[in-house]
């Protein structure tokens, strides 16, 4: 590709930046293999799998965790595609809630903005910390193993967490420029440990389980009904096909993100449903005794199912180091996507002392004090866990929640923006044409479906210890976001300005204007649209 062709790119999706209010700030350096290597090192569907593999195997057994992921993963599919195409024709790191803003009735739509904006927020950070925490676990796992008389302490997780946080922030601050770059290398990375991880422990393991275990043998230890413990076996499918939004709060760092945004999430996707597939089948396989599995000393069950299938320390070191190092650049990523969503809803005017956290350092033109800020709120989720494991489950649980919630917002104002003729095409070039309105309805009545389920508690009796406080949390976030909305952000708040008709233009889909990128230079302006308050 010629220099011109780059060059007349970026001019036109900085003109379609502009036309949503806003001016191009970041440094725009991802191409499409970039994104997908970043997306996938934040979906990295078979690592989040093994992260909570015993509530599959007590909710259920193996057929569940299976059948249930292939499920999800088609549903998932659904939705993935449907955000795409918003996407495609409104690349802003906003993502979720700037859509809402756009596609939302007028009257409502910017209440409905900053509530998704909340949801969306707290989801991307508390999976951040959730991250840290997953890291930390591996670490001192392996201490745990490599010496048995060692005891983790908690505060020893809370104080590592604390350490993969600051090293994901001292990366995000001085490395930018080599995103790109680390991105594709990391994309690798987690391939190659996939294929050694699956090829190392179906070798090694001389006591695999009957393939009656793996495909059809019912287990529930919930002390819940049959039925109920296969719907709780649907929260470790979910937790492991998450996440897949990261290239949509990465749009203004990308060459081309009208057309490689989308692509870069749906193939996330794929590659997180395959590879995640592969590695259930495998794990349960070359699981043992699953109550020793469950209460393992390392505080890892995928630690123990390594060391129980080579039989051997350093080979269960050597394959938790593959996921260890993927957990540190997960960690970088969604600090970054946690930063530039921060950035971007500060720039909206959704944030305390937003004229802070909005400012780029033009030098190196990134958000400073939305990554610092970031950090800080990562750190502050991980220390609930000085104080109760229960607490810090809620939070995990709030990452989940949060993402679909943030998820089916898009979604169900781009159905209603459908049928009241609001909106009835996108104009973006990524696009699924008259199936949009049906993959919009299967992709939303999974999210509400499983928004729900998350709420479920998972063991039975329920007693205050392992009592689901997931709705709770919801409930108080919610309930932040509306007091701030009627004292501050009613007034403040702007979300992204746009007439639906420019941005078609700019897309090349309305008259000649918008089909030479070259035309719309004169388009690109400088300075940020403010609706009234009262619009």
């Amino acid at each position: 590709m010629s220099d011109a062709k780059p060059q007349d790119a970026a001019i036109h999706e900085d003109a379609v930046l502009s036309k949503l209010g806003y001016q191009q700030q970041l440094k725009r350096s991802f191409g499409l293999l970039g994104m997908i290597g970043f997306s996938f090192s934040i979906v990295t569907s078979w690592t989040a799998l093994g992260s909570v593999l015993i509530i599959g195997v007590e909710s259920g057994g193996p057929p569940v965790m299976l059948y249930s992921w292939l499920g999800v993963c088609l549903f998932t599919l659904a939705v993935a595609y449907s955000l795409a195409e918003i996407c495609s024709a409104f690349p802003t790191n906003g993502g979720q809630y700037s859509w809402v803003a756009v596609l939302a009735p007028p009257r409502v739509a910017r209440g409905m903005s900053w509530v998704t904006g909340w949801f969306m927020i707290t989801g991307i950070l508390a999976m951040g910390a959730t991250n840290n925490f997953i890291g930390a676990n591996f670490i001192l796992g392996l201490a745990n193993l490599s010496h048995p008389e060692y005891e983790i302490q908690r505060w020893q997780t809370v104080l590592l967490a604390y350490l993969i946080a600051l090293m994901a922030t001292t990366l995000n601050l001085f490395g930018p420029h080599l995103f790109d770059r680390i991105s594709k290398g990391v994309l690798i990375w987690n391939i190659v440990s996939f294929v050694v991880v699956i090829v190392v422990i179906l070798a090694c393991n001389d006591h695999k389980q009957p393939a009656s275990f793996v495909f059809r043998d019912f287990e529930n230890f919930t002390g819940f009904s049959t039925g109920f413990a296969a719907v709780l076996g649907l929260l470790q499918s979910s937790f492991g096909m998450c996440c897949y939004d990261a290239p949509a709060h990465m749009t203004e760092e990308m060459l081309q993100p009208s057309r490689e945004a989308p692509k870069a999430i749906v193939v996330s996707v794929y590659i997180g449903a395959v590879t995640g597939f592969i590695f259930l089948i495998s794990i349960c396989f070359c699981i043992g005794d699953i109550t020793n599995t469950a209460e393992s000393t390392t505080g890892v069950p995928l630690i123990q199912i390594f060391y129980d299938s080579t039989r051997s320390v350093v080979g269960a070191s050597f394959l938790s180091s593959l996921i260890i190092v993927i957990v540190l650049f997960c960690a970088n990523a969604l600090l970054a996507e946690g930063s530039r969503s921060l950035f971007a809803f500060a720039r909206d005017h959704g944030l305390p002392f937003s004229h802070v956290f909005a400012k780029v350092d033009e030098r190196r033109q990134i958000p400073v004090f939305a990554i610092l800020l970031a950090c800080g709120v990562q750190m502050a989720l991980n220390s609930i866990y000085f104080g109760t494991l229960t607490g810090f489950n809620t939070v995990i649980s709030i990452a989940t929640e949060g993402f679909y919630l943030s998820y089916a917002m898009p979604l169900f104002v781009r159905i209603l923006a459908r049928f009241t003729g609001h909106v009835k095409d996108l104009p973006g070039p990524y696009t699924l044409g008259r199936y949009s309105i049906l993959v919009n309805f299967l992709g939303l009545a999974f999210l509400l479906f499983t928004s729900i389920t998350f709420n479920f508690p998972t063991l039975a009796p329920v007693d205050k210890e392992n009592m689901n406080y997931t709705s709770a949390a919801i409930g108080v976030i919610g309930l932040i976001s509306l007091v701030t909305w009627i004292t501050t952000g009613r007034k403040a708040f702007t979300g992204p300005q746009t007439e639906h008709k420019d941005i078609a233009i700019l897309h090349g889909q309305a008259g000649d204007s918008g089909s030479d990128y070259g035309n719309n230079q004169d388009k690109v302006v400088n300075e940020k649209v403010v609706v009234p308050a009262n619009v």
